[in-house]
């Protein structure tokens, strides 16, 4: 994408029944959309190179140098056009829930946040299952108004602008008609923190299972994010969630007509790792189930 024209147009050549989205150049959307897309596509090309694979928080916690090249990329592309802007990145941050939230706090008073995640599903990458994705967003005084997932296996860019509704290939996104949870596909991740979230998270898909249509477990918040703004999913929930994982989501989510929060029916703030977004019209239903199974993930936050 050249930043320096006057607009730039993102849309899917193949796609010529579809209204291209159209964003000015210098705007948040664009630089956010221009550094998902190089991010992205530097790291398809990284797929199976990996040489340095190290964990952090538990083994199932990965961070390879193709998320700290993403990241130190997309903090380039960045700060190139909005210098005084601050960035929260998931690979500057220790692991854990306290290290989060003292991440979060220390960016409390700057006016613009940008929230990155350079590899949403760093596992499924190491292994080769094309379901990651780059999640770049953007705060204002702790409101997130712009959201951009990009999907480089599928070149699939998802974006969001405050009060402008979601778009993927150039077409506006709405979430899915279901109603009940019986009519429902849903999805969830497996926590990275076993011993604390595991025992919730299987409590919470027993007891949904025979609820629902079926459950699906891609590897990447981010993505069943967007999946959920896209009609594709009706609802996601997952326990142990930072503020990387979902901030751009969240904006997807609302920006096409579902609901997320957490999961005891909170409204949803950039600190909240017990996440539930919908359709809308099955919310209340699927935090009352995860209620009735006691997986909700706060006894272990």
């Amino acid at each position: 994408m050249d930043n320096d024209n006057t607009e730039s147009r993102v849309s899917a050549l193949n796609q010529k029944d579809k209204t291209p989205y159209v964003v000015t150049s210098k705007s948040y959307t664009a630089v956010a959309i221009n550094a998902a897309s190089k991010a992205g596509e530097w790291i398809k090309t990284r797929l199976g190179t990996v040489t340095q694979l190290t964990t952090k928080s538990a083994v199932s916690d990965l961070v390879t140098e193709v998320d700290k090249g993403a990241e130190q990329m997309i903090r380039k592309l960045i700060f190139t056009h909005f210098p005084d802007h601050a960035i929260l990145g998931e690979e500057g941050v220790e692991p854990g829930p306290e290290a989060s939230a003292k991440a979060l706090e220390k960016y409390a008073d700057e006016e613009y946040l940008w929230i990155v995640d350079p590899v949403d599903g760093t596992t499924n990458f190491v292994h080769g299952f094309p379901f990651f994705s780059v999640s770049i967003a953007l705060a204002h005084k702790g409101e997130v108004i712009v959201g951009v997932i990009y999907d480089p296996s599928r070149d699939e860019m998802f974006v969001a602008e405050k009060g402008k509704g979601a778009y993927v290939h150039g077409k506006r996104m709405k979430v899915s008609g279901e109603t009940t949870l019986e009519q429902s596909l849903i999805a969830t991740g497996f926590p990275v923190g076993r011993d604390s979230t595991l025992p919730a998270n299987m409590a919470g898909l027993a007891h949904l299972a025979p609820k629902v249509r079926n459950i699906r477990c891609g590897g990447s918040a981010a993505l069943h994010l967007a999946y959920v703004a896209a009609g594709r999913l009706t609802g996601f929930w997952e326990i142990g969630l930072n503020a990387w994982d979902i901030a751009a989501g969240a904006l997807l989510v609302t920006e096409s007509g579902g609901q997320i929060g957490d999961t005891k029916g909170g409204a949803f703030h950039l600190g909240i790792r017990q996440v539930v977004a919908t359709n809308g019209a099955v919310h209340a239903e699927l935090v009352q189930a995860l209620q009735e199974a006691d997986a909700t993930g706060f006894e272990n936050s």
